[in-house]
């Protein structure tokens, strides 16, 4: 398995740098207020998808904070409610005190 997903991953990174090769030609990017940008095709498609990755992860950041406090939350009550259960079940192996029984009998 692990041979595949290397020899997976070399194939990709070759496509990939032969797609990095030929697109080397210098393009032109218009930006706000008359301003460009000139530089190869391919950096500008690489950063724009590291912009992209950095947009999405901030986008992502909350939803995941959100999550881990709930999930923190719900093992502090889970922890809670172990502690009573053996506090419960310790009660219930103990014998019930003598006094306790002549109460329950009515003597």
């Amino acid at each position: 398995m692990k041979l595949l997903i290397r020899l997976l991953s070399i194939a990709l990174f070759i496509v990939f740098f032969d797609f990095a090769l030929k697109n080397t030609d210098e393009v032109v990017l218009h930006l706000f207020w008359n301003a460009k940008a000139t530089a190869p095709l391919i950096l500008l498609l690489l950063g724009f998808l590291l912009l992209g990755l950095v947009i999405g992860v901030l986008a992502m950041t909350s939803a995941l904070l959100r999550y881990r406090r709930e999930l923190l939350a719900l093992k502090r009550e889970a922890e809670q409610q172990k502690q009573s259960a053996a506090e419960l079940a310790k009660v219930r192996s103990q014998p019930p005190a003598p006094d306790s029984l002549i109460e329950q009998v009515g003597l």
